[in-house]
């Protein structure tokens, strides 16, 4: 019986030891928000998609039948470039 206590214990302080571990160790806060960002696309846009990874927001675009790759930084929503995708001729 006090193997199994220990046991068990042990294994619960484990677990809220990584809980702590993870909590205080999860990299850097978010900052606080920003006021009125506003991303510009070509008008007549039409977004197809977005994607979210890696600390950047990529969002597929169709204007005027050509289609576009815009990518902006996750947390100040800076654009970081764009790329125009044609077809071949």
């Amino acid at each position: 019986m006090l193997i199994a206590s220990l046991t068990t214990v042990i294994a619960v302080g484990a677990v809220f030891g990584v809980i702590g571990y993870r909590v205080f160790k999860s990299g850097e806060s978010a900052g606080p928000p920003t006021a009125d960002v506003a991303a510009s696309l070509p008008a007549g846009s039409k977004v197809l998609s977005s994607a979210v990874g890696d600390g950047r927001i990529v969002l597929t675009v169709e204007t005027g039948g050509a289609i576009a790759l815009y990518t902006f930084d996750l947390k100040s929503l800076r654009p970081l470039g764009h790329v125009r995708l044609a077809p071949r001729p």
